[in-house]
C-alpha cells in the first residue's frame, strides 16, 4: 500500500519518488497493453467512457424497450431462418409473435413499436424456398 503525503513535502516530488520507486521495483513491467498506443486517442473526449467501455466488454446495452423488441425479433427471424427444421422455425415465430403481442398490448418506453405479429405459414414458405 503506498504511503501518505508527508507534511512538507511538495506533493510533486513525493508523486516522482513514488513512480520512481515502484519502477525500480519493476511493479510496470508487462503491463497489459505496454508499447500500445491508447485506442481512444483519436476520440473526443466522453465522460461516461468507462460506462461503456465496461458495458461492451460484459455484452450489455440500453435501449428503450421498444427498441430492444425489435431488436429481439430481428435476431428471432434471423435465427428462423438458420433454423434446422420446420418445426424449430415455427417455434421460433410463435415465441417471436408472442412477445410481439405482449408489446402490443403494453405500452414500453422509448419509439413506437411498429411491429405486427408474423404470418407462421409465410415464415416457413420462405424457409422452405431457401432451402431448396
Amino acid at each position: 500500500m503506498t504511503e501518505r503525503k508527508p507534511p512538507g513535502v511538495p506533493f510533486e516530488s513525493w508523486v516522482d519518488k513514488q513512480i520512481r520507486e515502484a519502477t525500480e521495483r519493476g511493479a510496470f513491467d508487462d503491463l497489459p497493453g505496454a508499447g500500445k498506443p491508447l485506442a481512444s486517442l483519436d476520440r473526443p473526449y466522453d465522460e461516461l467512457w468507462w460506462i461503456r467501455e465496461k458495458m461492451a466488454r460484459e455484452g450489455l446495452s440500453h435501449l428503450p424497450a421498444s427498441l430492444r423488441l425489435r431488436k429481439e425479433v430481428e435476431d428471432a427471424m434471423d435465427a428462423a431462418s438458420r433454423a434446422p427444421s420446420e418445426r424449430e422455425v415455427r417455434r421460433i415465430v410463435e415465441e417471436a409473435n408472442e412477445k410481439i403481442r405482449a408489446g402490443i398490448r403494453t405500452p414500453m418506453d422509448g419509439p413506437p413499436l411498429n411491429l405486427v405479429p408474423y404470418d407462421v405459414e409465410d415464415v416457413v414458405a420462405r424457409w422452405r424456398a431457401q432451402r431448396d
